[in-house]
């Protein structure tokens, strides 16, 4: 239960306090999480008005507190370096040229932080990004095994 609070934590703290400035930007806690991550924390049982509060404290929280959790607290940075997302990037996609953007199908949007060309003819789009050594994000396209730099834009 610990190590999902950190995880969920971590997710909030990713995507950029200023992205959770305004409520209405702000997904909440229900499509953060898992239906099976919602239920084993028992978030099913709150009422609309209870989650909202929870909402409302998770976005102050996160502006406020958790980057600094983020550089002082062990678990949370051992959370930080095992974050793995797998997704699929949405169609039209025909590779990267140098600082292109992937939508991907989970909601995320990633830009291109290195240069670099790669040309894709194909249906399978699934890729998997992943921190490397120096805390930078690498997305690789799983069919091909290519990888390029990324940063999260959304």
């Amino acid at each position: 239960m610990r190590n999902l609070f950190y995880t969920l934590l971590l997710a909030l703290v990713c995507s950029g306090p200023a992205a959770l400035a305004a409520d209405s930007d702000f997904p909440g806690i229900r499509k953060l999480m898992s239906e099976e991550e919602f239920r084993a924390a028992g978030l099913h049982r709150l009422s609309q008005e209870e989650r909202a509060a929870l909402n409302r404290w998770l976005v102050s929280y996160t502006v406020e507190e958790a980057p600094e959790l983020l550089r002082s607290n062990q678990e949370v940075r051992k959370a930080d370096e095992s974050i793995r997302i797998e997704a699929n990037i949405k169609p039209p996609f025909s590779g990267w040229t140098g600082d292109t953007l992937f939508h991907l199908d989970n909601g995320q949007v990633w830009q291109q932080r290195l240069r670099g060309r790669y040309f894709y003819n194909g249906d399978d789009t699934a890729v998997v990004i992943e921190k490397n050594l120096l805390g930078f994000y690498k997305m690789t396209l799983q069919a091909s095994g290519r990888s390029v730099g990324v940063t999260r834009v959304r």
